[in-house]
């Protein structure tokens, strides 16, 4: 008889491109979080929560990496009605779906926040995953370019809201209406014709979005007929020629010293064309507006580079940039670069509607935010584990779960020692993991005297580093017995103590 072969153990780890995220993770993620809804909320923006997962057809095919399968979603199809569903890629077309069908009870405009996981079907690689964090605020039905200006603002104050002070950011913006009039004056773009040459305008926008990685040369070889990479893959380009190259190049290069002086060349730029002349004219409507706010060019300016990779923006796009240095994995200073971006999207709702829906939003990475707050050592959570009740006597739970219970009451994190209480050192060991501050003691001696031990956990490793003989650790002020109804008062004085 055949032997049945044993199916393998599956592997204890995630699928390639996600992670799991921890307890300070977490924490530090929802106090950032918290902060930047506290900007939104003030602004007049409310929360929405909508569903992961949308229907193909209303998610539609924006992502820049069309080379993927299902343009970069992850998708399937449903059994009962054989229509495809998919993971949001990102939260703006959902928020299209869902402005599209409850239009008639929603204000105008309407002013919403978003925050959650997003997916896409991406190659992984490092500090690159397939899962990742959002955190969203658009305006829907606002066609005034003073809708742009306030996203910029509101986003300059969630940046500063959470640690990143002025001069560690700049807020970058440009404007697509601007880089379609460069591209009509390059001969790539037909206003009489969208749709001819889109393939090579999709190639031109993620050549320019890629000017911090490769480099002008870089780019130029994207426009042109493509580019080697150091692994020798081979990336086919724009086919645009040496003469049309070159105007876009010059787009990319027309930042000057001031943003009067930007505007006046980005005018040269598009001479001839009336939609990039339409963009100039917004672009310096929101530099008056944000001037007039007081968000000079230390927080805010035009920068022609920005076009950003998806492709339903329509106007004003943006770019948050942060300017420090950090050290990259071979030890090399480098700038950490972009954290959010976002543009107006006036195309998107009528893909629902049939009819013109004005919208402009902003949308935060929120892992690469927080690894920058990290980077600065600017932490937002407390990373303070709960205290911890020890078990001396098994029978005894009941008490040890009243004393938690006490603790709790107060707002205090606290729980009693689940595990197996027979070694003691074992519970002590289990509290320097959680990051207890400090340990509640109380076996049948202190129980008959009417005390508890408080054992200072985290002043009791600051000597213990320091105390070189048995009789200075006897003397040690990390430990004391107090009574058990002024539990409560010490261990939130020894708390405050700490910080």
């Amino acid at each position: 008889m055949a032997k049945v072969k044993k199916q393998p153990r599956p592997k204890a780890e995630p699928p390639k491109g996600f992670r799991d995220y921890f307890g300070a993770d977490v924490a530090e993620r929802k106090a950032m979080l918290d902060r930047i809804a506290e900007v939104y909320h003030r602004h007049g923006f409310d929360p929405l929560e909508s569903s992961a997962v949308e229907t193909l057809e209303a998610l539609g095919k924006y992502l820049p990496d069309v080379d993927r399968p299902n343009a970069g979603v992850f998708a399937w199809q449903e059994e009962e009605d054989g229509g495809w569903v998919a993971l949001r890629y990102d939260l703006t077309a959902p928020l299209a779906r869902v402005y599209a069908q409850h239009r008639n009870d929603l204000p105008t405009p309407y002013r919403r926040y978003a925050m959650g996981p997003v997916w896409r079907n991406e190659k992984p690689g490092p500090g690159r995953f397939r899962q990742f964090y959002q955190c969203d605020a658009d305006t829907v039905g606002a066609a005034s370019v003073a809708a742009d200006a306030e996203i910029c603002a509101m986003l300059s104050e969630a940046l500063e809201a959470v640690g990143i002070p002025r001069g560690d950011y700049v807020i970058r913006v440009n404007n697509r209406k601007v880089l379609n009039g460069v591209m009509e004056v390059a001969g790539v773009l037909d206003p009489a014709d969208p749709s001819k040459f889109e393939e090579e305008r999709g190639i031109v926008l993620r050549a320019i979005d890629k000017l911090d990685r490769l480099g002008p040369d870089g780019v130029r070889a994207l426009l042109g007929e493509g580019r080697k990479d150091e692994s020798g893959d081979f990336t086919r380009g724009a086919g645009l020629s040496e003469a049309q190259a070159d105007v876009v190049m010059g787009f990319m290069d027309a930042r000057r010293e001031d943003g009067p002086a930007t505007v006046a060349r980005l005018r040269e730029l598009v001479a001839g064309s009336a939609m990039g002349a339409e963009g100039v004219d917004e672009l310096e409507e929101i530099a008056a507006l944000l001037d007039a706010q007081g968000y000079g060019p230390d927080r805010i300016v035009i920068d022609p580079s920005v076009v950003r990779g998806l492709g339903y923006y329509t106007g004003p796009v943006y770019e948050a940039e942060l300017t420090f240095e950090i050290l990259d994995e071979k030890g090399r200073p480098r700038q950490f670069g972009s954290v959010a971006g976002g543009g107006r999207y006036d195309d998107l709702v009528k893909r629902f509607t049939g009819q013109a829906v004005p919208a402009t939003g902003v949308s935060i990475g929120v892992d690469r935010l927080l690894a920058a707050l990290r980077a600065k050592g600017r932490g937002q959570a407390d990373s303070m584990g709960p205290v911890l009740v020890t078990v001396m006597d098994r029978d005894r739970m009941a008490d040890y779960q009243a004393m938690a219970a006490e603790l709790r009451a107060a707002g205090i994190r606290a729980e009693v020692y689940l595990g197996n209480p027979k070694n003691f050192g074992n519970q002590l060991k289990y509290a320097d993991r959680r990051g207890s501050p400090l340990a509640i003691i109380e076996g049948s001696d202190e129980k008959a005297r009417g005390v508890v031990t408080v054992k200072d956990l985290v002043l009791g490793a600051k000597l213990a580093a320091e105390i070189t003989s048995n009789e200075e650790w006897k003397a040690q002020p990390a430990q004391e017995d107090v009574p058990r109804g002024d539990l409560l008062a010490h261990v939130r004085a020894r708390l405050g103590r700490d910080g």
